[in-house]
């Protein structure tokens, strides 16, 4: 009997997996301790991110929304925008860059020859703004003489302007020559005409001192236009556009 109890307890440790078998509970309160020390490291670990997340959290929801206002031609504007400042290299008696010439000319342009019978007093001012004193007298007084702006309003005249090449002079950097096409549309009695004209503009620039009101220095001291008429009219129309780079 004791024979057979003996065989039975052998063939149960036979079956008894080895690390089982050997195994103390102080092991398995160890084996418990470390994993314990991993999630403590693991939960001191993720203490960084939780705080970084928190705090870009707060920011984000501190900043004022980005309100974008559209005008009636649809210009997009982002309201609220800080005034562009000078930098440390565009110090207030630098001179202005090519790049920038051409920016300061080719933005009058677009002011002053694109407008609508609702917005061409706000255009005009605007282009009235970028020249110099002088001239900016006396182009208004042009345009209260001739009623101007009344007329333009009266007859519900569009004006789209395309600039079509944009040179600076040889002799003076800061003489441009343009050439564009203006369709102008006119309403008058229910009836609509449209003007095709074909035109040079010549524009000189005047540098002044930088400033917030003026951050490029630029302003426009002398403007004519006058409209062209034989090969360098069609020259013009086969222009498909202004090539930025000249």
């Amino acid at each position: 009997m004791i024979m057979w109890l003996k065989k039975s307890k052998d063939k149960e440790d036979i079956g008894t997996p080895e690390k089982v078998r050997y195994s103390h509970y102080y092991e398995h309160d160890g084996a418990l301790r470390a994993y314990a020390n991993r999630a403590m490291v693991l939960a001191f670990l993720c203490v960084p991110a939780t705080v970084l997340a928190l705090g870009l959290a707060v920011y984000v929801r501190l900043q004022p929304p980005t309100v974008i206002r559209v005008d009636e031609d649809g210009q997009a504007v982002v309201v609220g925008t800080a005034k562009p400042q000078l930098s440390v290299t565009q110090g207030t008696g630098s001179e202005p860059t090519e790049f920038e010439k051409r920016a300061f000319v080719r933005l009058f342009l677009e002011r002053y020859l694109n407008f609508a019978a609702s917005n061409v007093s706000r255009n005009w001012a605007e282009s009235l703004n970028m020249m110099t004193a002088n001239l900016r007298r006396t182009a208004y007084a042009g345009m209260q003489q001739e009623n101007m702006i009344g007329k333009i309003q009266d007859d519900q005249a569009n004006s789209e302007f395309q600039l079509r090449s944009l040179e600076a002079a040889k002799d003076d950097p800061l003489t441009f020559a343009a050439f564009g096409v203006k369709e102008i549309h006119h309403v008058h009695e229910h009836n609509e005409t449209v003007d095709k004209v074909v035109s040079e503009f010549h524009i000189r620039l005047v540098v002044e001192k930088r400033s917030e009101q003026n951050p490029s220095g630029l302003l426009i001291g002398e403007f004519w236009e006058r409209a062209i008429e034989g090969e360098k009219r069609d020259w013009v129309l086969q222009q498909t556009g202004l090539n930025s780079v000249q």
